[in-house]
């Protein structure tokens, strides 16, 4: 084998070996999305579950996170948020609002304005 050859041989195995370190494993996703973005985009189309039924889907969606220790994505508290006010649970909707906003800090003005819009009438009230 001629010089050159062998140059290009150790040149070629110094790539390979380069590369190799550098490889690593892919990292799990940042958030447990699941099925949450066909819900919702179901939904907002109107033609989704009822809300009942999306409601207890998205609570079990919630005890698999917890279970294996993963983020709930952004949007997903106040999606549920706005099934349980429509299915009359004002109370906890304005939870769910409150922990979106904590955990995605730049929901911030939306989910003042659904509290806002929420607390509305009854600050109203109290003012008078």
């Amino acid at each position: 084998m001629s010089r050159a050859a062998s140059v290009r041989l150790l040149l070629a195995g110094a790539c390979v070996a380069l590369l190799a370190g550098c490889a690593h494993r892919a990292q799990p996703p940042l958030y447990m999305w699941e099925k949450f973005p066909r819900q919702q985009y179901d939904t907002l189309l109107a033609h989704g579950a009822p809300p009942l039924s999306q409601i207890e889907e998205m609570e079990a969606h919630i005890e698999k996170a917890r279970s294996k220790n993963a983020a709930l994505p952004p949007g997903f508290r106040a999606h549920l948020g706005l099934l349980k006010l429509s299915a009359g649970d004002a109370v906890k909707a304005r939870d769910l609002w409150l922990e979106e906003k904590l955990a995605f800090p730049e929901s911030a003005p939306y989910m003042d304005q659904l509290l806002k819009r929420l607390d509305g009438p009854a600050k109203v009230e109290k003012s008078a």
